[in-house]
């Protein structure tokens, strides 16, 4: 049996992307005279697409209950764009997983609720020798966003591999969904944004402290079959 295929989530999980992204929402948030977060406070806002960590940053619920909040958006856009590589990095050992993978033969992709541009840009950078798929967050074009599947059947789609030979790596709660949404098996790391005490109490079923142990247990599963 060959190595199955790899849906990688982004923000996290391949690249450490916080400072930059704090830095850009401190950015704009600054612009319009509303006070910085934390890098603490950007770290529990992330997950759920940009459009949301700055709701969160802004501390409400949703665009209606600030009057600036479309062109707070757009300043955090615009500069992101520009920063988004900033500080961001690949975490230790990324490299070396995906080497392994390629040499395995396994097909590898990005599905992220970073805007779609960033996340082709990033990959671009850093994994472009690895992983011939990224997908980040469109929904104008009418993918939803994860958890919902559609970014991930969408991969797979571009990969030409069925979800019953696949599996999903990720570093948080949102992650954890959209594998159980897409009815593949979720693979949690622990060296991203969330602990694992919060893994575990959002369901998830194995963790993984290093990308060395991800690549032991998907070659493990390639030899038990």
């Amino acid at each position: 049996m060959s190595m199955k295929a790899v849906i990688f989530d982004l923000d996290g999980t391949l690249l450490n992307t916080l400072q930059d992204l704090a830095g850009s929402t401190n950015a704009a948030l600054e612009q319009f005279g509303y006070p910085p977060r934390t890098l603490d406070e950007v770290r529990s806002f992330v997950g759920n697409g940009v459009r949301l960590l700055m709701l969160r940053a802004l501390g409400i619920e949703k665009p209606e209950d600030c009057p600036d909040f479309e062109d707070i958006f757009a300043a955090f856009r615009a500069h992101y764009a520009v920063h988004s590589n900033d500080s961001t990095c690949a975490y230790p050992g990324i490299e070396e997983l995906l080497k392994k993978l390629k040499a395995a033969g396994a097909p590898m992709a990005i599905v992220s609720n970073k805007l779609d541009p960033a996340v082709k840009q990033l990959n671009e950078i850093y994994f472009k020798d690895y992983i011939s798929v990224a997908i980040g967050e469109n929904e104008a074009a009418g993918v939803k966003k994860k958890p919902a599947p559609d970014t991930v059947y969408a991969a797979l789609r571009e990969l030409h591999v069925s979800p019953e030979q696949a599996v999903y790596v990720g570093d948080s709660e949102v992650d954890i969904a959209t594998a159980k949404n897409a009815n593949i098996p979720c693979m949690s790391v622990t060296w991203g944004f969330r602990d694992r005490a919060w893994l575990t109490d959002h369901g998830a079923q194995v963790l993984y402290d290093t990308p060395e142990q991800v690549w032991n247990a998907l070659a493990e599963g390639m030899e038990g079959h």
